[in-house]
């Protein structure tokens, strides 16, 4: 049973970087730079995206990261045959099952564990047997959770998105029933004795709730990172998010105690 005591960690996702790169072509930005200044300003992690298009991150930034990094690489992938390769071939710390779609901007929602079960179930196991630590992006829902504990993952990481869109757009009772979902699901996962994790979407305005929860030992925010670090750089929005995040457990804790 993953520990509620342990400190909550950030990952923070680097892919947008890439995506400023790729839109003129050639070296810069480079995501290595800036994982490596994430690494400083106290993340815990880097994430990856290895789309299948290669739209951001690159093969040969992900052979950076692996070579440089100091702290654990998350590998996004999708259940390809040529991202199981991959990840066996550099083996990263984690690895992060993610859906995906061509025509997408972004990740619009969660795996389907619930219907994908005994394909999933052999597809993870090389990468667990390897010693990678697997983690199964889906969203809030009861059927899917318990699939991805069924098929063997350590790790779910709930889909924040919907949450934040509501929350964003001014449309504050469904941001609550969403924000109920993830409450009620992140707690249902830690009874399976599964590791929770939470990400996309997540800003300084909406993180602190989520941060809270006690259940929630990780989260994973990258986009939000990135576009506020044009204002204020990599390092103070990292920090600032860090405080957001440790304020709102301290908060819960101080709760929890009275």
């Amino acid at each position: 049973m993953p520990d509620l005591k342990s400190p909550l960690r950030l990952g923070v996702n680097i892919d947008h970087v890439a995506t400023v790169r790729n839109a003129r072509g050639g070296a810069v930005p480079d995501p290595l730079r800036a994982a490596l200044l994430a690494e400083k300003a106290g993340a815990d992690g880097i994430t990856a995206h290895l789309r299948e298009d290669r739209r951001h991150i690159t093969d040969r930034d992900i052979e950076g990261l692996m070579e440089a990094l100091r702290v654990p690489l998350n590998f996004e992938m999708a259940a390809t045959d040529e991202m199981q390769a991959i990840a066996l071939r550099h083996v990263p710390h984690a690895v992060c099952i993610v859906p995906e779609k061509r025509e997408e901007r972004t990740t619009e929602g969660g795996l389907e564990v619930a219907r994908e079960e005994n394909k999933l179930a052999h597809f993870i196991a090389p990468l667990a047997d390897a010693g990678c630590r697997v983690s199964i992006f889906i969203a809030a829902d009861r059927r899917q959770i318990e699939a991805a504990a069924r098929i063997g993952a350590p790790v779910i990481e709930l889909h924040t998105g919907a949450y934040c869109d509501a929350h964003a757009e001014g449309r504050f009772a469904e941001r609550d029933a969403e924000f109920a979902k993830l409450r009620d699901m992140a707690a249902f996962a830690h009874q399976l004795g599964l590791e929770v994790h939470a990400g996309h979407g997540l800003t300084y305005d909406c993180v602190k709730p989520i941060a809270a929860l006690p259940q929630v030992m990780e989260l994973n925010i990258g986009h939000f990172l990135i576009g506020e670090a044009i204002f204020t750089g990599l390092e103070a929005s990292i920090a600032h998010m860090r405080h957001l995040m440790e304020e709102a457990r301290n908060e819960q804790a101080g709760e929890g105690a009275a």
